[in-house]
Protein backbone atom coordinates (compact mmCIF):
# COMPACT_ATOMS: atom_id res chain seq x y z
CA UNK A 1 0.00 0.00 0.00
CA UNK A 2 1.50 3.18 -1.09
CA UNK A 3 2.06 5.88 2.05
CA UNK A 4 -0.09 8.63 0.02
CA UNK A 5 -2.54 7.92 -2.29
CA UNK A 6 -3.85 10.88 -5.18
CA UNK A 7 -6.80 11.57 -7.16
CA UNK A 8 -5.33 10.21 -10.34
CA UNK A 9 -5.00 6.77 -8.10
CA UNK A 10 -8.52 7.02 -7.50
CA UNK A 11 -8.98 7.35 -11.62
CA UNK A 12 -7.35 4.14 -12.11
CA UNK A 13 -7.69 2.60 -8.90
CA UNK A 14 -7.35 -1.26 -10.09
CA UNK A 15 -3.66 -0.32 -11.16
CA UNK A 16 -2.88 1.52 -8.31
CA UNK A 17 -3.78 -1.08 -5.71
CA UNK A 18 -3.27 -4.39 -7.64
CA UNK A 19 -1.03 -5.59 -4.74
CA UNK A 20 -3.08 -4.53 -1.59
CA UNK A 21 -4.47 -6.87 0.09
CA UNK A 22 -7.01 -6.76 2.17
CA UNK A 23 -8.28 -4.23 -0.32
CA UNK A 24 -8.19 -0.28 0.95
CA UNK A 25 -12.29 0.43 1.52
CA UNK A 26 -11.48 3.28 3.94
CA UNK A 27 -9.08 6.84 4.15
CA UNK A 28 -8.79 10.07 5.24
CA UNK A 29 -8.62 13.04 2.42
CA UNK A 30 -6.89 16.04 3.00
CA UNK A 31 -4.30 18.67 1.74
CA UNK A 32 -1.75 18.04 3.69
CA UNK A 33 -2.27 14.57 4.54
CA UNK A 34 0.82 12.67 5.00
CA UNK A 35 1.20 13.29 8.73
CA UNK A 36 -1.70 12.19 9.41
CA UNK A 37 -1.57 8.64 11.90
CA UNK A 38 -5.05 7.70 11.21
CA UNK A 39 -4.76 5.31 9.28
CA UNK A 40 -1.91 3.30 11.60
CA UNK A 41 -4.94 3.49 14.85
CA UNK A 42 -7.55 2.27 12.08
CA UNK A 43 -5.87 -0.09 10.69
CA UNK A 44 -5.15 -1.89 14.12
CA UNK A 45 -8.83 -1.91 14.40
CA UNK A 46 -9.53 -3.62 11.39
CA UNK A 47 -7.41 -6.22 11.98
CA UNK A 48 -8.22 -6.46 15.67
CA UNK A 49 -11.96 -7.48 14.42
CA UNK A 50 -10.57 -9.15 11.66
CA UNK A 51 -12.16 -6.75 8.99
CA UNK A 52 -10.71 -7.49 5.59
CA UNK A 53 -10.32 -4.22 4.47
CA UNK A 54 -7.22 -1.50 4.90
CA UNK A 55 -7.54 2.92 6.01
CA UNK A 56 -5.34 4.96 3.47
CA UNK A 57 -3.89 8.40 3.03
CA UNK A 58 -5.43 10.46 0.18
CA UNK A 59 -3.79 13.73 -1.12
CA UNK A 60 -6.70 15.73 -2.23
CA UNK A 61 -7.07 19.22 -3.38
CA UNK A 62 -9.77 21.47 -2.59
CA UNK A 63 -11.28 21.57 -6.34
CA UNK A 64 -10.47 17.94 -6.29
CA UNK A 65 -13.30 16.81 -3.66
CA UNK A 66 -16.31 16.22 -5.01
CA UNK A 67 -14.56 13.71 -7.56
CA UNK A 68 -12.91 12.20 -5.16
CA UNK A 69 -15.71 10.96 -2.98
CA UNK A 70 -18.05 10.08 -5.88
CA UNK A 71 -15.14 7.88 -7.18
CA UNK A 72 -15.04 6.52 -3.64
CA UNK A 73 -18.59 5.97 -3.23
CA UNK A 74 -18.44 4.15 -6.87
CA UNK A 75 -15.45 1.94 -5.73
CA UNK A 76 -17.53 0.80 -2.86
CA UNK A 77 -15.38 2.59 0.15
CA UNK A 78 -16.61 1.98 3.44
CA UNK A 79 -16.25 5.37 4.72
CA UNK A 80 -14.54 8.14 5.05
CA UNK A 81 -12.44 11.14 7.40
CA UNK A 82 -11.80 14.70 6.10
CA UNK A 83 -9.41 17.34 7.24
CA UNK A 84 -7.92 20.65 6.34
CA UNK A 85 -9.19 21.83 4.26
CA UNK A 86 -12.17 19.07 3.86
CA UNK A 87 -14.35 19.49 6.76
CA UNK A 88 -16.69 22.26 5.47
CA UNK A 89 -16.64 22.04 1.64
CA UNK A 90 -17.67 18.77 2.03
CA UNK A 91 -21.37 20.24 2.98
CA UNK A 92 -23.24 20.30 -0.25
CA UNK A 93 -21.70 17.03 -1.41
CA UNK A 94 -23.90 14.95 1.05
CA UNK A 95 -27.09 13.11 0.62
CA UNK A 96 -27.45 13.31 4.31
CA UNK A 97 -26.08 15.07 7.61
CA UNK A 98 -26.20 13.79 11.35
CA UNK A 99 -24.96 15.57 14.89
CA UNK A 100 -25.66 18.58 14.27
CA UNK A 101 -22.92 19.07 11.56
CA UNK A 102 -25.36 21.57 9.70
CA UNK A 103 -25.27 23.86 12.34
CA UNK A 104 -21.55 23.36 13.16
CA UNK A 105 -20.86 23.50 9.84
CA UNK A 106 -18.25 21.05 9.46
CA UNK A 107 -18.29 16.82 8.69
CA UNK A 108 -15.05 14.94 9.68
CA UNK A 109 -16.69 11.56 9.08
CA UNK A 110 -18.49 10.05 5.51
CA UNK A 111 -20.29 6.92 5.70
CA UNK A 112 -20.88 5.52 1.97
CA UNK A 113 -23.16 2.86 3.30
CA UNK A 114 -25.64 2.01 -0.06
CA UNK A 115 -24.65 4.62 -2.22
CA UNK A 116 -25.58 7.62 -0.10
CA UNK A 117 -23.27 9.73 1.23
CA UNK A 118 -24.20 10.25 5.08
CA UNK A 119 -22.21 13.33 7.14
CA UNK A 120 -21.14 13.14 10.73
CA UNK A 121 -18.84 15.38 13.54
CA UNK A 122 -17.74 13.24 15.40
CA UNK A 123 -14.78 16.13 16.41
CA UNK A 124 -17.04 17.39 19.38
CA UNK A 125 -17.41 14.65 21.27
CA UNK A 126 -13.82 13.41 20.51
CA UNK A 127 -12.86 16.76 22.34
CA UNK A 128 -14.74 16.01 25.58
CA UNK A 129 -13.79 12.84 25.59
CA UNK A 130 -10.02 14.04 25.34
CA UNK A 131 -10.08 16.19 27.70
CA UNK A 132 -11.37 13.88 30.36
CA UNK A 133 -9.11 11.41 29.21
CA UNK A 134 -6.24 13.95 30.09
CA UNK A 135 -7.55 15.35 32.65
CA UNK A 136 -10.02 13.23 34.22
CA UNK A 137 -10.20 15.79 37.74
CA UNK A 138 -11.67 18.78 35.34
CA UNK A 139 -14.60 18.27 32.69
CA UNK A 140 -14.91 20.23 29.85
CA UNK A 141 -18.05 21.94 31.11
CA UNK A 142 -16.14 23.18 34.30
CA UNK A 143 -13.88 25.48 31.95
CA UNK A 144 -13.81 28.65 30.31
CA UNK A 145 -12.29 28.27 26.71
CA UNK A 146 -10.44 30.35 23.85
CA UNK A 147 -10.38 28.56 20.57
CA UNK A 148 -8.09 29.42 18.66
CA UNK A 149 -9.71 29.12 14.41
CA UNK A 150 -12.80 29.14 13.40
CA UNK A 151 -12.48 26.08 10.61
CA UNK A 152 -13.96 23.27 10.78
CA UNK A 153 -12.03 21.97 14.07
CA UNK A 154 -12.58 25.00 15.97
CA UNK A 155 -16.68 24.94 14.93
CA UNK A 156 -16.47 21.00 16.35
CA UNK A 157 -15.52 21.99 19.37
CA UNK A 158 -16.99 25.14 20.34
CA UNK A 159 -20.35 23.56 19.60
CA UNK A 160 -19.08 21.02 22.08
CA UNK A 161 -18.09 23.48 24.73
CA UNK A 162 -21.88 25.29 24.33
CA UNK A 163 -23.32 21.91 24.20
CA UNK A 164 -21.84 21.49 27.38
CA UNK A 165 -22.40 24.46 29.50
CA UNK A 166 -19.46 26.04 29.06
CA UNK A 167 -19.26 29.39 31.12
CA UNK A 168 -17.62 31.10 28.32
CA UNK A 169 -16.09 30.32 24.87
CA UNK A 170 -13.42 32.96 23.18
CA UNK A 171 -13.14 32.10 19.30
CA UNK A 172 -10.08 33.90 17.71
CA UNK A 173 -9.00 33.97 14.52
CA UNK A 174 -6.76 35.60 11.85
CA UNK A 175 -9.55 36.47 10.05
CA UNK A 176 -12.41 38.27 12.27
CA UNK A 177 -15.22 37.74 9.92
CA UNK A 178 -14.87 33.79 9.96
CA UNK A 179 -14.77 34.05 14.09
CA UNK A 180 -17.98 36.21 14.03
CA UNK A 181 -19.87 33.38 11.90
CA UNK A 182 -19.15 31.07 14.21
CA UNK A 183 -20.32 32.87 17.15
CA UNK A 184 -23.79 33.82 14.43
CA UNK A 185 -24.35 30.01 13.72
CA UNK A 186 -23.69 28.51 17.61
CA UNK A 187 -25.82 31.24 18.47
CA UNK A 188 -28.69 28.81 17.17
CA UNK A 189 -27.82 26.04 19.30
CA UNK A 190 -29.26 27.92 22.16
CA UNK A 191 -27.17 27.92 25.36
CA UNK A 192 -26.25 30.38 28.23
CA UNK A 193 -22.69 30.16 27.26
CA UNK A 194 -21.29 33.37 26.62
CA UNK A 195 -19.34 33.40 23.29
CA UNK A 196 -17.17 36.28 22.25
CA UNK A 197 -15.33 36.54 18.76
CA UNK A 198 -11.45 38.42 19.38
CA UNK A 199 -8.75 39.04 16.41
CA UNK A 200 -5.37 38.16 16.80
CA UNK A 201 -3.85 40.61 18.31
CA UNK A 202 -2.22 40.40 21.91
CA UNK A 203 -4.50 43.77 23.03
CA UNK A 204 -7.42 41.22 22.18
CA UNK A 205 -5.45 37.96 23.37
CA UNK A 206 -4.77 39.30 26.78
CA UNK A 207 -7.79 39.62 28.15
CA UNK A 208 -9.01 36.50 27.10
CA UNK A 209 -6.38 34.28 28.38
CA UNK A 210 -7.25 36.04 31.70
CA UNK A 211 -10.76 34.74 31.43
CA UNK A 212 -9.79 31.50 29.84
CA UNK A 213 -8.43 28.59 31.62
CA UNK A 214 -8.71 26.44 28.45
CA UNK A 215 -6.61 27.49 25.73
CA UNK A 216 -7.17 25.04 22.19
CA UNK A 217 -5.15 25.33 18.99
CA UNK A 218 -7.57 24.27 16.41
CA UNK A 219 -5.62 25.75 13.75
CA UNK A 220 -2.85 24.34 11.28
CA UNK A 221 -0.39 26.34 13.17
CA UNK A 222 2.42 24.28 14.38
CA UNK A 223 2.69 21.67 11.68
CA UNK A 224 5.68 22.88 9.99
CA UNK A 225 9.14 22.92 12.01
CA UNK A 226 9.47 26.79 11.28
CA UNK A 227 5.47 27.99 12.73
CA UNK A 228 6.26 30.51 15.65
CA UNK A 229 3.66 29.88 18.82
CA UNK A 230 0.18 31.61 18.06
CA UNK A 231 0.21 33.28 21.28
CA UNK A 232 3.35 34.71 23.49
CA UNK A 233 4.47 32.22 26.03
CA UNK A 234 4.45 35.24 28.84
CA UNK A 235 0.66 35.28 28.24
CA UNK A 236 0.62 31.75 29.79
CA UNK A 237 0.51 30.67 33.78
CA UNK A 238 -0.11 27.61 35.81
CA UNK A 239 -3.76 28.36 35.93
CA UNK A 240 -3.94 26.88 32.03
CA UNK A 241 -4.29 24.12 30.91
CA UNK A 242 -3.35 23.99 26.64
CA UNK A 243 -4.32 21.85 24.18
CA UNK A 244 -2.93 21.39 20.76
CA UNK A 245 -5.74 19.34 18.18
CA UNK A 246 -1.82 18.98 16.45
CA UNK A 247 -0.70 15.86 16.93
CA UNK A 248 2.20 15.37 14.85
CA UNK A 249 4.64 16.78 15.50
CA UNK A 250 3.82 16.03 19.12
CA UNK A 251 5.33 19.31 21.05
CA UNK A 252 4.18 22.10 18.75
CA UNK A 253 6.13 25.47 19.74
CA UNK A 254 2.72 26.43 21.45
CA UNK A 255 3.04 23.63 23.93
CA UNK A 256 6.93 23.93 24.37
CA UNK A 257 5.94 27.79 25.48
CA UNK A 258 2.73 27.36 27.37
CA UNK A 259 5.47 24.53 29.78
CA UNK A 260 7.64 26.44 30.26
CA UNK A 261 4.92 28.91 31.77
CA UNK A 262 3.89 26.03 33.90
CA UNK A 263 0.62 25.32 32.16
CA UNK A 264 -0.74 21.79 31.67
CA UNK A 265 -0.73 20.64 28.00
CA UNK A 266 -1.94 17.70 25.96
CA UNK A 267 -1.34 17.47 21.91
CA UNK A 268 -4.45 16.09 20.14
CA UNK A 269 -3.27 12.10 20.10
CA UNK A 270 -6.35 12.02 22.48
CA UNK A 271 -8.88 13.51 20.41
CA UNK A 272 -7.47 11.62 17.25
CA UNK A 273 -8.24 8.34 18.97
CA UNK A 274 -11.35 9.48 20.22
CA UNK A 275 -13.11 10.99 17.25
CA UNK A 276 -11.40 8.20 15.44
CA UNK A 277 -13.24 5.19 17.56
CA UNK A 278 -16.60 6.63 17.03
CA UNK A 279 -15.86 7.20 13.09
CA UNK A 280 -15.05 2.96 13.59
CA UNK A 281 -18.43 2.76 15.06
CA UNK A 282 -20.58 4.94 12.53
CA UNK A 283 -18.65 2.48 9.83
CA UNK A 284 -19.43 -0.86 11.55
CA UNK A 285 -21.88 -0.69 13.67
CA UNK A 286 -19.62 -1.94 16.58
CA UNK A 287 -18.01 -0.88 19.55
CA UNK A 288 -14.65 0.12 18.62
CA UNK A 289 -11.17 -1.32 19.67
CA UNK A 290 -10.15 1.44 21.80
CA UNK A 291 -7.35 0.15 23.48
CA UNK A 292 -5.78 -1.42 20.29
CA UNK A 293 -6.50 1.83 19.24
CA UNK A 294 -4.37 4.08 21.77
CA UNK A 295 -1.60 1.54 21.86
CA UNK A 296 -1.25 1.96 18.06
CA UNK A 297 -1.02 5.80 18.31
CA UNK A 298 1.37 5.57 21.11
CA UNK A 299 3.92 3.38 19.11
CA UNK A 300 4.10 6.05 16.45
CA UNK A 301 3.17 9.50 18.96
CA UNK A 302 5.96 9.67 22.09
Amino acid sequence: MKPVYDLADLRHWREATRDVDPPVRLGVFGEPVEHSLSPPMQNAALRHCGIAAQYARFQIRRSELAEAIDRARELGFIGLNLTVPHKSAALPLLDDAKDNALIIGSVNTISLKDARIVGYNTDGVGFSAAISEEWESVPLSDFSVLILGAGGAARAIAAECVRVGCAKVFVCNRTRAAADALISDLARLGSGTAMQAIDQSRDAIRPAMSAANLIVNATSVGLRPDDKAPIDGDLFSAAHFVYDTIYNPPRTKLLVVAQAAGARIANGSSMLLQQGARAFEIWFKRKAPVAVMRAALRSVVP
